[in-house]
């Protein structure tokens, strides 16, 4: 027992090495940051034709400094106050123009020095791009001819873009609507300083309001009055040439949407009262139809706040919702509404109603549709023809339904009724065209339309083109990829008709780039764009899917990546690290299909583990963690017990294969990954330490739902508590560092989630380090704390699992034997 003791002694001192403390930014070793510091490839936008490319190039990572800029989190939003965009926008630097099928881009003049561009939007015509550029003091419009590969600005800095893009095309392209901020906007009220007039009160009248739990909220009147300050614009009537002209008077105007016909736009405005208990596009707020001139046609919607809905994740509003005009008409309005009132426990035959009311919006409002799930969108054809999608959570189903809009007496027809999440029975997504009126319409011929598919299957993924008579139901493949070594994404059709469509190709070594095929002409690939693989370090590191399968006979794949240099032939046990994420399933066959494609392009974004095949680890990565609940049973009933079924069968398979040491395994994952993490510490002994980024781990602290779990604490408390590491904290004896945000604006994942959690831990004598991370949020954007993140992660792996002192082991299991 002494010697037990003394061990133990050893371990604990070694953990405290790692004590509290402030630390300036670290860097990880060279090969790590090497990758980080490859340049990255330019976002492609290619116009609808598949004739010109404008390339948006930015650089990888915001630095801390930009985090640090003045910010304020009101209603949801998270906005620089100064400049009047969102704080979190990220920007672009450069922009290049080029043919399609020119080898060379050319260099876009004009541009502003020190640029900062977002919200990209092609003209109706595709001829030229708007664009925002935000200066030290605000928002400007700049417009891009792409063409001439010329751009230049159409305002001053004082562009509102605090609600999101603030501008919209006029339909014939010569001018833009554009959100500016008011001459007699009143200053902002520094909150800290503010003198409180009263208490914040909040009431409950009996109704309930089961909401996530949002972050960012408004808190008391100051928050009110700023937020109030922040979201009003003046519309103005902006041409091409410059001029301004104003076009609407100030309001809280949210969004803008011209009718393809160009005659009307509808204005969603928000207005008071607002709410300490939901985010900003749940205030009150105002939907209405105006001519293009700025003249009221008709209020569509007084819609009041929305806190109080029924529970599920199926329930909406009571009200009109989904606005949106007709694609295939000059000027007809369409929205959806609850025929059961918006609470999914009410048996219905249907569930919500589709209405048309077109210009002058003076007739009566008539029902074209109605779904049997919660209605998700319509893909607009023509007169007689449309196709119209549902979905529900409960059970996953989504239904496609084929009707016509011109008459309601015909009983719309279903053509796909399937299951969501099985990915071998999609069907695929109806391809597109535009029409006269520019807008994106069903891509028809002779009656037939065309579907693009992933096409996954037990055999490997082979992307499809179909043919399908809508009348009949008949499909007729068309195009099916053969490739066995490369990924081919069918990404949009450019001419049915020709057969062309484009397309981007990729393998494990060869970056992802653009080509344009036609699918009737056998070996036609011409290449748009020829970007080079800028992570040649790990371009030869062995890649493939394995397969394998969890005790109860559930098939399971991950991506196993082999140290830079391994010798497969000698098979030396390396150590590994394994990433993953749960996913929640309500049938085993969708949870047991293989949904990973080992020719994708070796990509070591910020947040991947692939970076430690450079530090000698094997890692597996995406790690099938489905949870499977079927018929009345709940994936979560037994999610800890499927937790560590997933992670035991991941590294008996690895180990089988001879690649590592079992007991040198570490385990990451982040949010909800970071939560897997933590319960696979706490209940087995799999992993040597693990890493959790930005994760919840009290799950009483969001009490109406998590992730994919409907119930609230009080329908379940046994499973709120079961599944929250926090309560479980006295069993964690494996080494856990923590990383979070300390500005995590995630529903449920506060960053008290990861201090509270910490500080059981440290209560109760578990090994672990905390990381908080000044102004990151849920995903982290600046250089300085992706580079310091990488270096935490290191160090831990080195130190416990690397280099694990295998007394470690004994020491843990005895202690947890006695």
């Amino acid at each position: 027992m002494k010697k037990i003791l003394n061990y133990a002694l050893l371990f604990l001192l070694s953990i405290a090495t790692l004590a509290q403390g402030s630390l300036e930014y670290q860097q990880p070793p060279a090969e790590i940051k090497e990758l980080i510091d490859a340049p990255l490839a330019p976002w492609v936008r290619i116009d609808n034709k598949g004739e010109n490319v404008v390339l948006l190039y930015r650089d990888a990572y915001k630095t801390i400094a930009e985090l640090s800029e003045e910010e304020l989190r009101l209603g949801g939003l998270r906005i620089n106050p100064v400049t009047n965009i969102g704080s979190r926008t990220t920007f672009y630097n450069n922009i290049k123009v080029k043919k399609a099928f020119d080898a060379d881009a050319k260099q876009v003049s004009g541009l502003p020095e020190n640029a900062r561009l977002a919200y990209f939007s092609w003209s109706p015509d595709e001829s030229m791009m708007a664009f925002t550029h935000t200066t030290t003091t605000g928002v400007e419009i700049w417009v891009l001819d792409v063409e001439k590969g010329f751009a230049k600005k159409l305002t001053n800095a004082g562009a509102n873009a605090n609600l999101g893009s603030p501008m919209t095309w006029f339909t014939d392209g010569k001018a833009l609507l554009v959100k500016m901020l008011p001459d007699d906007r009143e200053p902002l009220i520094n909150t800290e300083t503010a003198v409180p007039t009263g208490p914040t009160v909040t009431e409950s009248t009996g109704a309930k309001a089961q909401n996530r739990t949002y972050q960012d909220l408004l808190k008391d009147p100051t928050d009110e009055k700023n937020f109030e300050q922040l979201a009003q614009s003046e519309i103005y009537k902006v041409t091409i040439d410059g001029n301004l002209s104003k076009w609407m008077d100030t309001g809280m105007h949210e969004e803008l949407d011209f009718s393809p016909d160009g005659n009307y736009v509808l204005i969603t405005t928000i207005k008071r009262p607002f709410s300490y208990l939901v985010p900003y596009y749940r205030f009150a707020s105002e939907t209405t139809i105006y001519d293009k001139n700025g003249n009221t046609v008709k209020m569509l919607l007084d819609m009041p706040v929305d806190e109080v809905r029924p529970k599920g994740f199926m329930a909406t509003t009571d009200q009109k919702r989904s606005f949106s005009w007709r694609s295939d008409k000059p000027a007809t309005m369409v929205w959806a509404k609850a025929l059961d009132e918006g609470d999914p426990a009410k048996e219905m035959e249907y569930r919500d109603e589709v209405f048309e009311l077109p210009a002058p919006f003076t007739g009566e409002e008539r029902s074209i549709i109605k779904t049997k799930n919660r209605f998700s969108g319509i893909t607009w054809g023509a007169d007689e023809i449309a196709v119209a999608y549902d979905y529900w959570f409960d059970n996953r189903n989504t239904k496609t339904y084929v009707f016509n809009p011109s008459d309601n007496s015909q009983e719309a027809k279903i053509i796909f009724d399937r299951n969501y999440q099985d990915a071998y029975s999609d069907p695929g997504d109806f391809v597109t065209t535009k029409n006269r009126l520019n807008q994106s319409v069903l891509a028809m011929y002779n009656g037939t339309a065309y579907l693009m598919g992933d096409g996954f299957t037990d055999e490997g993924q082979f992307p499809f083109v179909d043919q399908m008579n809508l009348e009949s139901g008949k499909t007729t493949r068309l195009y099916q990829s053969t490739y066995t070594d490369k990924v081919e994404d069918l990404v949009d059709a450019i001419d049915m008709d020709k057969g062309e469509i484009l397309i981007r190709l990729e393998s494990p070594t060869e970056y992802p780039n653009y080509y344009v095929r036609n699918i009737k002409k056998k070996m036609d690939l011409k290449p748009i764009t020829q970007f080079e693989n800028p992570f040649k370090s790990i371009q030869d590191v062995h890649k493939e899917v394995i397969t394998y399968k969890r005790d109860d006979g559930l098939e399971l794949t991950g991506t196993l990546y082999l140290p830079v240099g391994y010798d497969k032939e000698k098979k030396e046990k390396m150590p590994m690290i394994l990433w993953a994420y749960p996913v929640e399933y309500k049938d085993k066959s969708s949870a047991g299909q293989n949904t990973t494609n080992p020719n994708e392009f070796i990509y070591p974004w910020y947040g991947s583990p692939i970076f430690w095949v450079t530090r000698g680890y094997v890692v597996l990565d995406d790690a099938a963690f489905p949870i499977v609940g079927e018929g009345d049973e709940e994936p979560n009933d037994t999610f800890r017990k499927q937790l560590v079924a997933n992670g035991k069968a991941a590294i008996d398979a690895v180990d089988e294969l001879g690649y590592i040491d079992r007991n040198r395994v570490g385990v990451g994952g982040h949010s909800y990954g970071a939560f897997m993490v933590a319960n696979l510490l706490s209940h087995s002994d799999l992993f040597a330490a693990g890493i959790a980024r930005s994760g919840a781990y009290n799950r009483t602290l969001t009490p109406f739902g998590f992730q994919r779990e409907e119930r609230s604490y009080w329908d379940a408390p046994e499973v709120y508590n079961t599944m929250s590491p926090f309560m479980h904290a006295d069993k964690m004896k494996t080494p856990l560092l923590l990383v979070h945000g300390n500005a995590d604006n995630n529903s449920g994942t506060y960053p008290m989630q990861s201090e509270r959690y910490f500080n059981a831990l440290k209560g109760l004598g578990g090994p672990a380090r905390l990381v908080m991370l000044p102004k990151e949020s849920h995903g982290y954007r600046a250089k300085e704390s992706i580079m310091h993140v990488l270096w935490e992660q290191d160090q831990w792996l080195e130190e416990h699992v690397k280099n694990r002192d295998p007394m470690e082991t004994t020491v843990e299991m005895e202690v947890k034997d006695e």
